[in-house]
Formats: structure tokens, C-alpha cells, sequence
């Protein structure tokens, strides 16, 4: 059980003044540096068990979800078109946007110049 994941799941939600939070997260550390020289693997087991028990069953019934994290209501609407899609329009579509396509076509022909200048052109490769 990580310290992490207790303070997110279990504090994060119930806690919604500034204060309180920081409180309780100052007591959630103080029972994990407790236990944090366990040598012993049974009673670092137990530990474990009983941490995860005491999570699971003070967890909010909701857990607080930031909107564009995932798992969010938000996460995932907006869709981040790839650039080549461009490429793939027909050329009356295209027309509607002339200088934005002329601007375009100069930035790729750039582009490429710097990546051959850089990389170089691979070799043709004879069938």
C-alpha cells in the first residue's frame, strides 16, 4: 500500500478544507513511517492486509475524480485530430482554406528539407 494512493483515495475526498486535508495527511505519514523499518516479510505482510482493509472500507462511496484525468467525466472528449489527416482531403476542400494550405504545404517542404539535411534519404531498395 502506498502512501500515494491512501492520501488520493481516501483523504482527497473526504477532505475539503485545506487544513483538515494537510492534518490528516500529517497522521496518515506519521502511521507509515511507523512501520517503514519492518524487517520481519509476516508482519510487513500483515501490515499490508490490514492497510488495504482499513482502505477499502473507509473509502468515499464516490471518489473525487479530477474531469481530464481518467476515469473522469471529461477524459477523453476532446479529440486530437493527427496532422497527416490533412493530407487526405480533397483538393474542393482544401480550396475553402488557400492560404492556410499554401502555408502548409511551405512548412512540410521545410520539414522535409531539415529531416533529409539531418538523416539523410534512405537507399532505394532493388526487387
Amino acid at each position: 500500500m502506498h502512501f500515494k494512493y491512501c492520501f488520493h483515495h481516501k483523504l482527497t475526498s473526504f477532505c475539503f478544507y485545506r487544513a483538515d486535508l494537510r492534518y490528516n495527511v500529517t497522521l496518515l505519514r506519521a502511521k507509515f513511517d511507523e512501520n517503514k523499518d519492518v524487517k520481519d516479510l509476516r508482519v510487513a505482510k500483515q501490515l499490508y492486509e490490514d492497510g488495504e482493509n482499513f482502505l477499502f472500507k473507509s473509502m468515499h462511496p464516490i471518489p473525487k475524480k479530477f474531469p481530464h484525468s481518467p476515469g473522469g467525466v471529461a477524459y477523453g472528449r476532446v479529440v486530437k485530430v493527427p496532422d497527416w489527416l490533412l493530407d487526405y482531403w480533397d483538393p474542393i476542400e482544401k480550396a475553402a482554406y488557400p492560404k492556410y494550405f499554401a502555408l502548409r504545404e511551405k512548412r512540410k517542404k521545410e520539414y522535409l528539407e531539415m529531416w533529409d539535411k539531418k538523416h539523410g534519404r534512405p537507399e532505394p531498395v532493388e526487387r
